[in-house]
């Protein structure tokens, strides 16, 4: 089992890997070996230290998803840096205010689709050629959200934009199936990050979540990292296309 999740010599870039989920992505793969690529729009000076501090290697490379131009230059840094491409996680993400579809503007809409969807766009599109160099060829973890199986009030466009991004996958991993590209997504539920910090003092929010999930409770960011390490892995070497939805049962209900 610990050879099967030893990525010792790979190479994994995490977008948004600054905080939350990312963070703990990068953290996670740097732990089993894997020479990591943070990137961000803004430092990932605590992910960084945290790998380093452990014995790790990682490299930030400032990147906005939503402007082709970083994209492309993140890749291209990737391979200055250490020579190949392994693994991506695509993670970076934004959360529009809520709202019904009424009230949404249009720029909402527009910076979350950029981010949201089109980032995820344009990473695979500059990350598929990498990995298609590679022998053993690689794999891409997309990280959606519930949101983008199901749907609730008050998030259209994060939920248009998380829709998006579960077709994407889809559409993308039967394309390079036979390229030895595994592209499989995560979808999780409720998690403690930067961006839900807010909803842990809302009395509302709380009791949705425990009506929503059989753990009542949301999930913390170390435990979607574990289904990445998993979906990297060759023990996910069956799977492709697949959204994993981390969500203690809420898409069940």
């Amino acid at each position: 089992m610990k050879q099967l999740l030893d990525f010792t010599g790979k190479v994994v870039l995490v977008t948004g890997a600054r905080s939350g989920i990312g963070q703990a992505v990068a953290i996670a793969f740097a732990g089993q070996g894997a020479k990591v690529v943070l990137a961000g729009r803004r430092p990932c000076t605590d992910t960084e230290q945290a790998i380093k501090n452990a014995g790790g290697e990682a490299a930030y490379v400032q990147c906005d998803v939503a402007n082709e131009n970083d994209i492309r230059h993140l890749i291209e840094q990737t391979i200055c840096i250490y020579g190949r491409l392994d693994i991506a996680v695509n993670n970076a993400g934004t959360l529009p205010p809520t709202a019904k579809l009424t009230e949404q503007t249009t720029a909402d809409f527009d910076h979350t689709f950029d981010v949201d969807a089109r980032g995820v766009f344009l990473c695979m599109k500059y990350e598929v050629p990498e990995l298609l160099k590679n022998e053993t060829g690689g794999a891409i973890i997309n990280i959606t959200s519930v949101a983008g199986l199901i749907a609730d009030p008050g998030m259209t466009p994060y939920v248009g934009a998380k829709h998006a991004v579960t077709g994407l996958t889809k559409a993308a991993a039967i394309e390079y199936a036979d390229r030895n590209i595994r592209i499989n997504a995560i979808a999780p539920g409720f998690t403690r990050t930067e961006i839900t910090a807010g909803w842990m003092d809302d009395p509302e929010m709380l009791a949705l979540v425990k009506s929503y999930n059989s753990q009542h409770r949301f999930a913390e960011p170390e435990e979607i990292a574990n289904v990445a390490l998993f979906l990297g892995s060759d023990m996910a070497s069956f799977l492709n296309g697949s959204i994993i939805a981390a969500d203690a049962g809420q898409t069940a209900h």
